[in-house]
């Protein structure tokens, strides 16, 4: 029987709630039977004692983890409805804007997000047939689609399909980021090649990769998973 054990801990997964060093003091205060070492830069920590109260620690860092969890679930929720809102309000604003003197041409304008998910998950939305020529043009969130063609009424007809897909999208999807400003070009690769082995379990999710950050499009609940399993 071991009288002492040593375990590495990572709590690394609190940095964005807590400062770490302060974590450890608290740590320290509610496990006095057990023995710490320095806080590795990487949030690594050695933990010396009994295995019983070792595994009291465990079971407090995970309750932590778990109120953490929630927390942040209700509060990504509210920030994905938000956003999900003032996206609302833009294409409603901006949806009529554009059309010729007989109607031949016309421009419906939607948010840049929902307009890369319609193009991936509903591509004929954009695909023009017996004529009508469809384009787009990108500036910055917004995106405005033209539409030409010699039928005035072919040419209603799809921009009211486009904004009906888009108004349906908007009341369904939202946007969470994840940043990779001053990660290293192996990290950077690292995050992309895990949210491409996530795409099975998560096919309705897209992800939009820059260089900076990769944009995660999806449903409130299913991005929150999503998010979850790449942050373990």
């Amino acid at each position: 029987v071991f009288s002492s054990v040593t375990s590495v801990l990572n709590i690394s997964l609190f940095q964005d709630q807590f400062v770490l060093e302060d974590l450890v003091e608290e740590l320290k205060k509610e496990s006095r039977a057990l023995s710490f070492g320095p806080l590795q830069p990487n949030g690594h920590i050695s933990v010396q004692g009994s295995f019983p109260a070792i595994k009291l620690l465990r079971d407090f860092l995970l309750k932590k983890a778990k109120s953490l969890a929630e927390k942040d679930k209700g509060e990504e929720m509210k920030s994905c409805e938000r956003r999900r809102l003032q996206q609302h309000r833009l294409t409603t604003e901006t949806s009529h804007f554009g059309r010729d003197a007989d109607g031949k041409e016309q421009a419906v304008v939607v948010d840049t997000d929902i307009y890369h998910y319609m193009k991936y998950f509903y591509p004929k939305t954009f695909l023009g047939d017996d004529g009508v020529v469809i384009s787009g043009v990108t500036d910055g969130d917004i995106t405005t689609v033209y539409i030409r063609d010699a039928d005035a009424e072919r040419v209603l007809r799809v921009k009211e399909k486009i904004k009906t897909r888009s108004h349906k999208l908007l009341n369904a999807l939202c946007k969470e980021r994840i940043n990779l400003e001053g990660q290293s070009g192996g990290e950077k690769q690292w995050y992309k090649q895990v949210c491409e082995s996530l795409k099975p379990h998560y096919p309705l999710i897209l992800v939009i990769p820059y260089d900076t950050h990769l944009d995660v499009i999806g449903s409130p609940s299913e991005i929150f998973g999503f998010l979850k399993e790449v942050s373990s």
